[in-house]
């Protein structure tokens, strides 16, 4: 058990560095390769009108006259051990793990993901709890109850779940239950949990269900194939011969076994959604990782957006981590070696 855990951390950190290779070559290989200078790349990080002055301290802040190489592995090393950064009269120290500085309010990167995951684990955390209890659910009874109005009632609602987006729910919930009947409160209302945890809880009622019912949906489909087809095999069959009661057989053979799948990809989908669930935030106007990396994005804010890429990387491979360690607690046909 603890030799599987040391390869999976190792294999996990070497993920890491992998996702961070790919994204720093995207925003600094692939430009010079398409026939950008170091001028006009600094350019393309200081705004709309750069002047002179500012295309120079962003070419020594990114040390873009040194080969990419060497600029990823003083970015790398100011992640991992922190990085002093010249603005003129002064020298600021960032500690580590730094992530640079905002191009945009000349902040430090780290803070404003502190700041922002709260929330992103707030919505993330809620939802997950709704869609995981509600599809299991109804995917069991579905499947136990096949071919009977309830399965083909949950599945057609399972199916528009699957095919809504999450903007069109979530601007209709808005507009149905805070704007029109006034039980919950509209876009915009998300208070921290340490200023009020009851406004906090109300305030994230609405994201949650509708965030859930996308997921609960898929859930809800994949369980309910997934208990079809175990209830079909032999040993289900045996346990029924033994005489065992058909809650026993349900609950701790047939279910243990269905999910496996879903624990698969409950750990990716929990992970992704830790990184910025983007559409659900920018829907409620929620001020997560995911408005934060929008707000990177369409303000070429270079060290925000890498910073987000790398902390939503950290969350899907420790999610998928935590699921391969949860596999044999499960499924006891699973061993880990």
């Amino acid at each position: 058990m603890f030799a599987y855990l040391i390869r999976r951390v190792i294999g996990a950190v070497l993920m890491l560095v992998i996702v961070s290779m790919v994204v720093f070559g995207i925003f600094f290989g692939i430009p010079k390769l398409a026939g950008q200078n170091n001028d006009q790349l600094a350019a393309s990080f200081v705004g709309k009108a750069p002047t002179a002055e500012a295309i120079q301290q962003t070419k020594q802040r990114l040390n873009l006259d040194k080969p990419i190489w060497v600029q990823y592995g003083k970015w790398i090393q100011g992640v991992v051990a922190g990085q002093e950064f010249n603005n003129g009269p002064t020298v600021e120290h960032c500690s580590s793990p730094c992530f640079g500085y905002s191009f945009k309010n000349n902040q430090a990167v780290l803070p404003q993901l502190e700041d922002r995951a709260p929330a992103t684990l707030s919505l993330a955390a809620g939802a997950a709890v709704i869609w995981l209890i509600s599809g299991v659910s109804v995917g069991v009874l579905s499947a136990l109850k096949r071919g009977s109005l309830w399965d083909r009632a949950a599945m057609v609602v399972a199916l528009g779940g699957v095919s809504l987006p999450i903007y069109f729910t979530g601007l209709v919930a808005l507009a149905l239950f805070s704007y029109k009947l006034g039980l919950l409160p509209g876009g915009g209302s998300y208070v921290p949990f340490s200023q009020d945890p009851a406004t906090w809880f109300q305030s994230l009622i609405l994201p949650w269900i509708t965030l859930a019912f996308l997921y609960a949906a898929t859930y809800a489909r994949l369980t309910r194939a997934g208990m079809l087809e175990t209830l079909g095999e032999d040993y289900i069959r045996t346990a029924r011969a033994k005489g065992l009661p058909e809650r026993t057989v349900i609950t701790k053979h047939a279910l243990r076994s269905t999910l496996t799948p879903i624990l698969t990809i409950f750990g990716m989908d929990l992970g992704l959604l830790l990184g910025g669930a983007v559409l659900t935030e920018h829907t409620f106007g929620i001020a997560g990782l995911g408005q934060l990396s929008i707000d990177g994005i369409t303000g070429n804010d270079l060290p925000v957006v890498l910073g987000v890429t790398l902390v939503a990387a950290l969350f899907i491979v420790a999610a998928n981590l935590i699921v391969d360690l949860l596999y044999a607690v499960i499924d006891p046909r699973v061993r880990l070696g």
